[in-house]
């Protein structure tokens, strides 16, 4: 597990089965609703790393579901991949007109499926590579520099709590399960495993003072980073 959680939006059962089996074999979390109203309400939850959105839901059809998670700006960059019957051009590209991301044409290979899903993740990695300097509110982080300060004051932070901090900053409002954030941000180094990571995360925390408010934890999922303004003083 660990490279991602995908959020899989469709009310036929055994497609549900069949791509969470493929998914999930490949590393990947993933979350069903089965219906229009539950799944968006899922995807402003959790915000996933990326849905894959039925054409034709009960309740609500995919595309007012792609239309509403572009509208939200705490959804909107999500990839968003339609699984749709409809074949025609035209079709296609409403969907992608809407917000759409890519499509796949019902039926379709389990194994095309999860190669465009990869895809799409590492095209959205390469466009939300973090600058070198993030602000966030009274917190900057200088990757060139591997310095912190929060309120103009320096942090001082471990190389992994640095890594960790500057992942979760520069991606705000996101939820990262434990696994995710030594997936992704620490590249599964030997010496760090997903249960430390709260230790980490306490001791970044404490290090910023102030600022390590916005680090916040998801109960039972894992973290994020939220930037609103922090009230309390060190």
């Amino acid at each position: 597990m660990g490279k991602g959680t995908i959020l899989l939006i469709d009310d036929e059962k055994d497609l549900v089965e069949l791509v969470r089996y493929n998914l999930e074999k490949e590393g990947f979390d993933v979350i069903a609703a089965a219906d229009g109203p539950s799944g968006l309400e899922i995807a402003l939850r959790h915000r996933p790393d990326a849905v894959l959105l039925d054409w034709m839901m009960p309740g609500m059809d995919g595309l007012e579901i792609c239309r509403r998670i572009r509208e939200d700006a705490r959804t909107a960059r999500i990839p968003i991949l339609m699984l749709t019957a409809k074949a025609s051009e035209p079709d296609r590209v409403v969907g992608l007109e809407i917000g759409a991301d890519d499509y796949v044409t019902k039926p379709f290979s389990p194994r095309e499926l999860v190669a465009r899903v990869k895809a799409l993740l590492r095209r959205r990695a390469q466009e939300e590579a973090p600058p070198d300097v993030i602000r966030r509110g009274d917190l900057v982080i200088d990757a060139v520099r591997h310095a912190v300060t929060c309120r103009g004051k320096a942090v001082e932070l471990t190389p992994t709590e640095f890594r960790i901090l500057r992942f979760l900053v520069a991606r705000p409002g996101r939820v990262f399960s434990r696994d995710e954030i030594l997936e992704r941000a620490l590249d599964r180094e030997d010496a760090v495993v997903a249960r430390t990571i709260d230790v980490h995360v306490t001791a970044i925390r404490k290090k910023l003072g102030r600022c390590g408010a916005a680090v916040e934890t998801v109960r039972g999922f894992g973290y994020r980073f939220h930037d609103a303004p922090a009230d309390g003083k060190d």
